[in-house]
């Protein structure tokens, strides 16, 4: 008898559909760990969620000598570099996350928000 009358292991499995099946199997492995995957980023991410953070707007700035700070006195006013109105920059911690305009809510001032800042341009500012 010649090795030509039997069947190769990958004839007898093409003709039992082990092969789909192996293939079936491997896709279907791969979702439940893709699947697993973004299940675990969804609890790190829960676990930062309720993590405080600090949001402020800066008005503007001036730059003064430590002469001309000493003589800083009540009731003295500073003139900041910043146009009435133009728009505010937001910040988390000190990275600029959005834009907005000031507005009055009751006896408090408050920021609407105009834009949020682009992550490739806060990248950019960054750099």
């Amino acid at each position: 008898m010649s090795n030509d009358s039997f069947l190769t292991q990958e004839e007898i499995d093409a003709l039992l559909g082990k092969k789909e099946q192996s293939e079936e199997y491997s896709s279907f492995k791969e979702k439940v760990s893709l699947k697993f995957d973004q299940d675990e980023e969804y609890r790190n991410l829960d676990l930062i969620l309720d993590f405080p953070l600090v949001i402020s707007v800066r008005l503007g700035e001036v730059k003064k000598s430590i002469k001309e700070i000493r003589r800083m006195m009540p009731g003295m006013v500073l003139e900041l570099d910043h146009p009435v109105n133009d728009s505010l920059e937001i910040y988390v911690g000190d990275k600029p996350i959005a834009r907005g305009e000031v507005v009055v809510i009751q006896e408090h001032f408050g920021i609407k928000i105009t834009g949020i800042i682009d992550p490739v341009d806060r990248i950019n500012k960054l750099r």
